[in-house]
C-alpha cells in the first residue's frame, strides 16, 4: 500500500485550465502499488487545483468505480467540500483526514482512466470557449452551488442505482464547463438536473 501523502504536501498539479485527458493521465500516472488513498489521488492534482479536484470525483461516481459501497458518499463529500470552498474563494484545498486515508485499488483507477481516456479526448476535442458570461459571477455561483448540492445529496441516494451517478454527470459538466470556459456545458449539466427529480424517481419506483 502507498504510503499516505496529504493534499497540500505536492506543490504541483494541473492547472484549472488542463484538459480532461491530461487529469486522466496524471491519475493513470500516479495509481502504482497495490492500493492508492484518495489522498495521494487528490495530492497528484494539486493543493490549488480546484476543478481537476471537483472533476475527479464526479468521473469516478460515473464509472464502475461507484460500485464500491459507500464510495458514491466519499465521492459526494469530496465535491461538497471542494465547492463550498471554490466558493469561499480558499487558495488552497483543505480535506479531512477520514476521507483522505479511504484505499482504492490502483489497477482499478487505471482501468477506468484508460477507459475515460478515448471519451475524455473527444470531449477535449469539443470544447472551447463560449457563452463564457455563464462561468462569471453571478452565473458562477450558481454553478458551483449546484455542485456542493449534488455532493451533498449523493452520501444520500447511495443505495438507489444510478442516482449518484446521474448527479456525478451533473457536476462532471459543471467542471468541465469551467475548465474549458465553455459555458453550452453548463446548459448540458442544467438540463440534465432538471431531468434529475424525474429520472430518481423512475429509478426507484
Amino acid at each position: 500500500m502507498n504510503t499516505h501523502t496529504p493534499c497540500d504536501a505536492r506543490p504541483q498539479g494541473p492547472p484549472d485550465n488542463a484538459s480532461v485527458a491530461s487529469v486522466l493521465d496524471r491519475i493513470h500516472d500516479r495509481a502504482t502499488g497495490t492500493q492508492i488513498r484518495l489522498g495521494d489521488v487528490a495530492g497528484a492534482l494539486g493543493k490549488a487545483s480546484f476543478i481537476p479536484n471537483l472533476m475527479l470525483p464526479a468521473l469516478a461516481v460515473v464509472s464502475p468505480l461507484s460500485g464500491i459501497p459507500l464510495f458514491s458518499s466519499t465521492c459526494g463529500i469530496w465535491i461538497a467540500l471542494v465547492s463550498a470552498q471554490m466558493m469561499l474563494h480558499r487558495d488552497h484545498i483543505w480535506l479531512p483526514g477520514f476521507l483522505m486515508r479511504r484505499g482504492v485499488s490502483s489497477q482499478r483507477l487505471r482501468m477506468v482512466a484508460e477507459r475515460l481516456r478515448t471519451p475524455a479526448t473527444w470531449i477535449d476535442r469539443l470544447t472551447r470557449p463560449r457563452l463564457t458570461f455563464l462561468l462569471h459571477p453571478p452565473f458562477l455561483w450558481c454553478a458551483q452551488l449546484i455542485c456542493l448540492l449534488a455532493g451533498l445529496c449523493m452520501p444520500f441516494l447511495e443505495l438507489l442505482p444510478f442516482a449518484s451517478s446521474l448527479l456525478g454527470t451533473v457536476v462532471f459538466f459543471m467542471s468541465l464547463a469551467m475548465l474549458a470556459r465553455d459555458g453550452v456545458f453548463v446548459l448540458i449539466g442544467v438540463t440534465i438536473l432538471a431531468a434529475a427529480p424525474a429520472t430518481v424517481f423512475w429509478l426507484a419506483a
